[in-house]
C-alpha cells in the first residue's frame, strides 16, 4: 500500500482540510498563513510564516522565490516542519515531513491566478537580499510594470512552488484545565499508526 492511500493518511489529511475549511470562515486576515521551519546554514532553524495555497493527499503546498532564504535552505536540506496555529479555534496543527518542487505546469496555473501587481512584485524583489532603501523596490516595480506593458506577466524562472510531503501530522485542540487533546498521525515504513498523546 502507497503512503498516500493509506486510510489512517487520508483520515489525517481530511481532518486538516475541515481546520483549513472552519479558519477560512472566520474572515481572518491570512486564514491559511502558517509557520514554516527549515534548517539554517548552520544546521539551526529558521522560521517564517507562508501561505498554504493547497491541501491535499499529495500534500501542502506554498509558493516562493527559489532564490530567498528558504529557498536555498530547501535546495541544501528539504526537511521541513510546519505549524498551524488558529487563535480563534485554539486549535493547531504540526507536521514534518519533506518539501519538494511542484511541477512548472502547476506553478504556472497558480501564477496566473495572482494579482498582476503581485506578479511584479515578484519580479521587482530579490527576496531576502539587502535593501539600499524601499524607493529602489518602487523603482524595480515601475521598470517592470513599463517592461510587461499591455501583455501577460511570465513566471520568473526562479518563482516555483514547494509540496510538503508529510510524515508526521499532529493536532491539537484546547481543552478546560490544560487537558488538552494531542492526536498524533506517523508514517512508519509504509503505513501510518495514529496515537493519542497526553496533553
Amino acid at each position: 500500500m502507497s503512503p498516500t492511500t493509506d486510510p489512517l493518511y487520508g483520515e489525517a489529511i481530511r481532518r486538516l482540510q475541515r481546520l483549513f475549511s472552519r479558519a477560512g470562515r472566520l474572515q481572518l486576515n491570512e486564514p491559511t498563513a502558517a509557520t514554516l521551519a527549515t534548517v539554517g546554514e548552520h544546521g539551526g532553524p529558521s522560521t517564517r510564516t507562508v501561505l498554504l495555497k493547497r491541501v491535499d493527499e499529495q500534500g501542502l503546498v506554498f509558493y516562493t522565490n527559489q532564490r530567498s532564504r528558504k529557498g536555498r535552505q530547501l535546495a541544501r536540506n528539504p526537511r521541513v516542519a510546519v505549524c498551524l496555529f488558529v487563535d480563534r479555534l485554539m486549535e493547531q496543527a504540526l507536521l514534518e515531513g519533506v518539501a519538494r518542487s511542484v511541477s512548472p505546469e502547476e506553478t504556472d496555473a497558480y501564477w496566473a491566478t495572482r494579482d498582476r501587481v503581485s506578479q511584479l512584485g515578484a519580479w521587482a524583489s530579490d527576496q531576502s537580499r539587502p535593501l539600499d532603501r524601499r524607493l529602489t523596490l518602487i523603482a524595480r516595480v515601475a521598470t517592470y510594470r513599463r517592461e510587461f506593458a499591455g501583455r501577460p506577466i511570465p513566471r520568473p524562472p526562479h518563482w516555483s512552488g514547494y509540496r510538503i510531503v508529510p510524515d508526521r501530522i499532529e493536532f491539537w485542540k484546547a481543552r478546560p484545565f490544560r487537558l488538552n487533546e494531542r492526536v498524533l498521525y506517523e508514517r512508519r515504513g509504509n503505513a501510518w499508526t495514529s496515537t493519542l498523546l497526553y496533553p
